[in-house]
């Protein structure tokens, strides 16, 4: 089975999710996190390659799934 892999995908892998925040040709940005409801984690990137292998015991969430990133406060909005 190929694994086809965009911008904003979430992964659980255990406890640990995982969401694409950059994906390029030979690549990736991602966020580690321990919720999905706080933006705490940290920031990585990997190759390609060395992403798709950490990803093999993962599994992806469906999008309804994955709770909408908030918008940044604007004060000026009303």
């Amino acid at each position: 089975m190929t694994m086809k892999l965009q911008q904003g995908q979430v992964w659980k892998q255990g406890q640990e999710y995982i969401r694409i925040v950059r994906l390029e040709r030979l690549e990736v940005e991602y966020k580690s996190m321990t919720s999905l409801h706080s933006k705490e984690g940290r920031k990585l990137v990997t190759s390609k390659k060395d992403f798709c292998r950490l990803l093999k015991q993962a599994r992806l969430l469906p999008p309804q799934k994955i709770p909408p990133t908030p918008a940044p406060y604007n004060p000026l909005k009303k």
